[in-house]
């Protein structure tokens, strides 16, 4: 997984609020398990609408995304982060998240950050005025800036430690092999083992 420490780039002013992963990648885009080639696919229910703002040139690059309340519910899908990191986005900033999806994005590299809604709306406002204003999302100081605004946002040190080091769950759990491997020769003979 990709380090996450300090990410610019232009962002992308999503008014919706509850966008659903199906929203997100549609159900039929979901049948392939690996963790490319899905950028085509992001969206894909909203290509056709004269206002989609990633066919807009000014926003068709952007790396942070600015959503709504209630981003990434409906179904677990590890295909909603993989469609939005295969785009080009580091970072999504909302009100609110879904669990589930808050867990798939930090195991993934892809930052979510909760930020309240008068700082969601001050940044749409920023990104809707000049799209080519650069955002700066610096995990290492827990800030988020753009056109002199600069603003804290908080997330649990195990999650930071996590994407600072670029560790996925299996990375992270290979980190302690050492410790593993002595507490299996302590274990007794009798209990269970998995060969």
């Amino acid at each position: 997984m990709r380090k996450f420490t300090v990410h610019q780039g232009t962002a992308v002013p999503l008014r919706r609020t509850d966008v659903d992963t199906d929203q997100i990648i549609p159900g039929e885009y979901c049948k392939r398990v690996g963790r490319t080639g899905y950028a085509d696919a992001l969206f894909a229910e909203w290509r056709d609408d004269p206002g989609y703002l990633l066919a807009r040139p000014e926003y068709a690059r952007g790396s942070v995304l600015v959503a709504g309340a209630g981003f990434g519910i409906g179904s677990s899908r590890e295909h909603a982060v993989w469609a939005l990191m295969d785009h080009g986005f580091r970072a999504v900033l909302a009100p609110s998240f879904s669990d589930i999806f808050w867990g798939n994005a930090i195991g993934n590299g892809l930052l979510p950050v909760r930020l309240s809604q008068a700082e969601i709306e001050r940044f749409w406002a920023v990104a809707e005025t000049d799209p080519a204003t650069v955002f700066t999302v610096d995990l290492e100081q827990c800030q988020v800036g753009a056109a002199g605004a600069r603003v804290g946002f908080t997330l649990d040190e195990h999650s930071r430690y996590r994407l600072l080091n670029g560790l996925d769950e299996i990375a992270a759990t290979l980190l302690l092999e050492a410790e593993v491997g002595a507490y299996e020769r302590r274990r007794p003979a009798w209990m269970p083992r998995t060969l």
